[in-house]
């Protein structure tokens, strides 16, 4: 049986229970008005539901760095011209720190 995570509007599914011998299948649906034509469970997203994934499924799309922009400071560190802005840094740490705080 497929995790919850795996489920795709329209797929069809099959579940059994081992302390009882009955099998139930349906269908997951993408509108929530919408009722399900097959007998057994079902699945509904609501709009948010439904944003949340394709939001989901675009980071997933998108690269995790930029790889140029890796390769340029490496680049830099390697030849000694990479400098850091300690001003700075100490700034975006105590920033960093404020946020962390305001989740607690």
């Amino acid at each position: 049986m497929p995790g919850i995570n795996q489920l795709r509007p329209g797929q069809t599914y099959v579940t059994s229970k081992t302390n009882q011998d009955t099998t139930r299948s349906g269908s997951v649906s993408r509108e929530s008005s919408e009722t399900s034509t097959t007998k057994g469970d079902s699945v509904s997203l609501s709009s948010e539901g439904r944003a949340i994934g394709q939001m989901q499924n675009q980071l997933a799309s998108e690269p995790q760095f930029d790889s140029a922009k890796v390769a340029r400071i490496k680049q830099a560190i390697a030849d000694g011209s990479y400098s850091i802005d300690a001003d700075k840094l100490a700034s975006n740490i105590m920033k960093f720190e404020d946020e962390l705080k305001d989740m607690q």
